[in-house]
């Protein structure tokens, strides 16, 4: 089954310094037919003004992966880290049994991401924090894991999660096939471009939820950079 859920039907904020569409229900609120799909509970798409952004604030028992689409992310945590994180960039925090951390753009251009939240196999985790350059592959070659629960997935940031989140690129025309077990989800979102996921239309940032589905084929419409989250 493929769920479509098309950018003008999600929940969200709209404040002075930020705008966001949220893919998933968030606490309560916003759409009440886009469910969490096994682990992942929160697929939130922030554009952040030049000069704002999140104060420090506290998460537990959370996985947190967030990809840069455009601009710098500033990041600073409780942990002592503290980094520039820019376009094409993927950073993973487990929050575990406690963490604070902010988030904010200084520069003077807005601030894309994506910010997802995923369950932890196991609460109470010594949290940590780490972040990478997201690899450039070869146009409509595959997904690649970008941050992974799977020890098999070595080049990927590591997630205390039963998923992984991946990232594609593709020119027009080109297709992507991605298998999926009856016992996993999936959730794919174009953060560029238009594509076809098996025969339904996903335009850029829509996101479409696949449940009970063997496989999906991925064809791009025009060139696409997409993000997948693989989950329990």
């Amino acid at each position: 089954m493929l769920q479509l859920r098309p950018l003008e039907t999600l929940g969200g904020a709209n404040r002075d310094w930020l705008r966001a569409k949220h893919h998933f229900a968030v606490n309560g609120e916003g759409n009440p037919a886009h469910r969490p799909l096994g682990s992942l509970v929160v697929w939130n798409d922030d554009e952040i003004a030049p000069h704002s952004g999140f104060p420090m604030h506290a998460h537990r028992d959370l996985e947190i992966v967030t990809y840069v689409r455009e601009g710098v992310l500033h990041h600073e945590d409780s942990l002592a880290g503290r980094s520039e994180i820019r376009a094409r960039h993927v950073q993973a925090i487990t929050a575990g049994r406690g963490v604070q951390h902010s988030e904010h753009n200084e520069t003077n251009e807005y601030l894309r991401i994506f910010q997802i939240w995923l369950l932890p196999r196991r609460r109470g985790l010594d949290p940590s924090w780490a972040t990478k350059s997201v690899p450039d592959v070869q146009c409509g070659s595959r997904f690649v894991p970008i941050a992974s629960g799977f020890s098999k997935d070595r080049d990927a940031l590591w997630i205390e999660a039963d998923a992984r989140v991946l990232a594609a690129t593709a020119d027009q025309g080109q297709s992507l096939v991605y298998g999926l077990t009856a016992a996993r989800h999936g959730y794919l979102v174009p953060a560029r471009g238009e594509v076809m996921v098996n025969d339904v239309h996903v335009r850029e940032r829509d996101g479409i939820a696949i449940t009970a589905e063997p496989a999906i084929t991925v064809t791009a419409l025009e060139r696409t950079e997409i993000i997948l989250v693989d989950t329990a």
